[in-house]
């Protein structure tokens, strides 16, 4: 019973508002973070609204050759 109610939240998690889930925000250069992002991080999106969200970096990455 305990596992169905886990599977019941997953597909409500998935299922509700801008959830966009985690490959499209690793896709976007984004991390999943549970409850806020970090200090020079901002909210780009929801992986699992409202609980996890996607945080990117204020500043681009700079790539070296």
């Amino acid at each position: 019973m305990g596992i169905l109610v886990l599977v019941f939240i997953f597909i409500s998690l998935t299922q509700h508002g801008d959830a966009h889930g985690p490959d499209s925000c690793n896709h976007g250069g984004g991390l999943c973070r549970v409850g806020t992002c970090v200090s020079g991080e901002y909210l780009a999106q929801y992986c699992f609204e409202p609980i996890i969200l996607c945080c990117k970096n204020l500043s681009p990455a700079t790539t070296e050759s």
